[in-house]
């Protein structure tokens, strides 16, 4: 089979040969309800019908404000039948963020799936044409059910040109306000068989998507299921999200750092380190207890298992390796379509992010930036032109922001952020993100961000893990000290950690804390935490609570 030119090529490919095939299963109140191919394909096709109807011009933006469920890829199957843009929002976003991005995005139609607090967050819509989906409680503007019943299947279907705009996505951003990334159908194809190829992935897979669909990473997943003519199941709930995982046992599965320090965490509740060290001794007892395991988290039929957005500790990755589960670090961004680099099964080197792809050209910077080319670059920022000529270099290279450095064996390594780099009161620079992923391998450590601008010596903020909140105060600072002064001595001396403090607030998305994708937001933390560094840093104590 030749490979698809858009993903809209793909799904119509598989609704027309498999169309009793399940494509989506949707958990609610407990119950799946589970769409075909065919049924997805007629449902997506009544609310093209319902958009157009909206006497939008040609190529109009429509935006996506759900959770991930079988709606959004509904919604977004509408979208691209129509011929317009899809403008995914992070279903966590606040009604001035979401406001923004639509108004930003020149949006002209909104579908309101599943959500946690629409009403907090409806205010945000300017006076567009809004769809929600009843099933999940929302009725604002059409109804998502009234609308089938309404209307007839679209069947004028706009063919994708895979050079044409597909789709816009808002990065998350741990630094700035979010940028508009333009993407073509094309790139997504690119991207999406880039993975199929690289983890030689078969056809009819299962997924489990729960990452936000809003971001490009977890919309090459579903790209790929559709390329792949896959199923696609659902979380319903943050509380059922186990149980959902275990019951799906997906194919592929992919995690943020965040998650697989959880799932460490739940494991050791129930299995002291000690006895698990002991049971894996006992060859029979060892293979039961891994499979045991595996199928616990939902992992046991997963061909592809991997963590990327942002560093996951070597320790973290060899800990998992001794329950038979094996963490493929990879890297990628928006602006590249995810397609830079992985390890693979055949080539695995723990502590990097993998070798360049076959279809990447990379190459460092001379301060040791990161510079990528591919198919499947974005066209730009949308409406930036100046920010767009700025992020790539005289040769077309792609300007990652993220300082990193190759191996003998060309494996790369990432090794800090342009923009995270700070300077002490000495005047010396320093990039955090060595010395963070070192003190995250203390378990009673949940989050940490370095940080040192103005004082003479960094101090770390940390947030406790429910291990490291359980502990006793000086069991728990005993341990973060044999962290610190283990790690100590192998730094310069203009990066040693001269405090830990302990926040008493969570880092969240709810609080603007961490992105929607679980990753540190440094800006809005120093911007809180700043005025404080001086009075933390002359205090007598090592390690100081907030």
């Amino acid at each position: 089979m030749s490979k698809f030119k858009s993903p809209l090529e793909a799904f119509l490919y598989w609704e027309k040969t498999t169309p009793s095939a399940v494509f989506l299963k949707q958990p609610v109140n407990g119950k799946h309800i589970n769409f075909t191919y065919a049924e997805a394909g007629a449902e997506a096709r009544k609310i093209a019908s319902a958009l157009k109807l909206y006497q939008l011009d040609e190529g109009s933006h429509v935006a996506i404000l759900s959770k991930n469920c079988a709606h959004w890829v509904m919604a977004d199957l509408a979208i691209m039948i129509c011929g317009y843009i899809s403008i995914p929002i992070y279903p966590t976003l606040n009604a001035n963020s979401i406001n923004l991005i639509l108004e930003h995005s020149e949006s002209k139609a909104i579908v309101v799936g599943k959500l946690d607090d629409f009403n907090s967050q409806k205010e945000g819509l300017p006076g567009i044409p809004v769809i929600s989906v009843g099933l999940y409680g929302e009725s604002t503007g059409d109804l998502w059910e009234d609308l089938l019943k309404k209307n007839e299947p679209l069947k004028d279907l706009h063919r994708q040109n895979p050079d044409e705009l597909h789709t816009i996505i808002y990065t998350s951003g741990t630094t700035g306000t979010p940028k508009g990334v333009m993407h073509t159908s094309g790139n997504l194809m690119e991207s999406a068989h880039t993975l199929t190829e690289v983890f030689e992935l078969p056809n009819n897979l299962r997924l489990f998507s729960y990452l936000p669909l809003a971001h490009v990473a977890e919309r090459l997943l579903i790209n790929a299921g559709v390329v792949l003519g896959g199923e696609i199941s659902f979380a319903e709930s943050l509380d059922t999200f186990a149980s959902d995982l275990e019951s799906t046992q997906p194919h592929i599965f992919f995690a943020v750092p965040r998650i697989w320090t959880k799932f460490r965490e739940k494991i050791l509740e129930s299995l002291s380190q000690n006895k698990l060290n002991i049971l894996l001794k006992i060859p029979f007892l060892s293979t039961f207890l891994k499979n045991k395991l595996k199928k616990k988290l939902g992992l046991k039929e997963a061909y592809f298992v991997c963590s990327a957005a942002a560093p996951l500790a070597s320790s973290l990755i060899e800990w998992f390796q001794t329950l038979d589960i094996h963490i493929m670090q990879g890297y990628g961004m928006t602006e590249d379509c995810c397609v830079s680099h992985f390890n693979t099964y055949r080539n695995n080197k723990i502590g990097t992010v993998g070798k360049t792809l076959y279809n990447v050209e990379a190459k460092l910077s001379a301060e040791g930036e990161i510079c990528i080319k591919n198919n499947c670059l974005m066209k730009g920022y949308f409406k930036a032109p100046e920010m767009t000529a700025s992020v790539f270099d005289t040769e077309g290279y792609l300007k990652t922001g993220d300082i990193g450095e190759f191996d003998h064996d060309g494996y790369l390594t990432i090794t800090g952020r342009v923009k995270d780099q700070f300077k002490t009161d000495k005047g010396k620079y320093i990039s955090p993100s060595y010395m963070e992923l070192i003190l995250s391998k203390n378990t009673d450590i949940e989050q940490v961000c370095v940080v040192g601008s103005g004082i003479p010596q960094p101090i770390a903020l940390i947030t406790l893990s429910e291990s490291g909140s359980a502990k006793e105060k000086n069991r728990l600072i005993e341990s973060l000290l044999f962290t610190v002064s283990g790690m100590n001595p192998t730094l310069e001396s203009h990066e040693k950690i001269e405090k830990v403090v302990i926040m008493k607030e969570e880092w969240s998305v709810n609080n603007g804390l961490l992105t929607p994708t679980l990753k540190v937001k440094r800006n809005s933390i120093e911007k809180i935490h700043k005025p404080f560094y001086t009075e933390w840093f002359e205090m007598d104590e090592s390690v100081i609570f907030e």
